[in-house]
């Protein structure tokens, strides 16, 4: 009885200790010409590692560009980063994304996010809400970089699709469901 009391409270001492890194310690803000500078290399990127991006580009409504995405998780996870919505080619809005989440994860990984907006009323339901969350509001394709298909074919899997660029570090998988997107003012 005593020892099952006692192994309880270690492993959940044990998960708060785990737990800790992943509370969000106050931060300096990205200014908007770093996250422009930031987006811009990322596109760069995006151009040279995906046969068709200026296709893709040109095609879409919109393209949220959210350059270094971060996750992290040991049972309790996060995955958190910022960004700009670009349309035509221009700074519009700023975003933060984020999403929590608690089951069988560990590790740390960090890739960039490269979002296009493939219809027009997806793009406007997106910037209308002040938070938006994937998987609710509307569906996202996970599109690996060696794609290589054309942008119809991509119109015809979903209205908005993720291309995932620079992935570092060692964790299972990425997902954009239930990401949740918020419109924010940088420095």
């Amino acid at each position: 009885m005593i020892a099952g009391k006692l192994t309880t409270r270690l492993l959940a001492l044990a998960l708060f200790v785990l737990a800790m890194p992943l509370v969000t310690l106050p931060a300096r803000a990205a200014t908007a010409a770093e996250i422009d500078a930031a987006v811009d290399a990322t596109l760069a990127t995006f151009r040279k590692e995906v046969k068709g991006a200026d296709d893709y580009l040109k095609g879409a409504s919109g393209v949220l560009v959210m350059p270094s995405v971060k996750k992290i998780g040991f049972v309790v996870g996060g995955q958190w980063g910022e960004g700009a919505l670009r349309i035509g080619g221009k700074t519009v809005d700023y975003y933060k994304m984020e999403v929590g989440s608690v089951g069988f994860q560990a590790g740390y990984q960090k890739a960039s996010f490269v979002f296009l907006f493939l219809a027009q009323d997806v793009l406007d339901k997106f910037r209308a809400e002040n938070q938006w969350t994937a998987g609710v509001e509307g569906g996202i394709t996970v599109v690996d970089a060696g794609f290589g298909g054309s942008l119809d074919t991509l119109k015809s899997k979903s209205s908005m699709v993720l291309f995932l660029l620079d992935r570092e570090g060692l964790a299972a998988g990425w997902s954009a469901k239930g990401t949740r997107f918020s419109k924010m003012k940088p420095q």
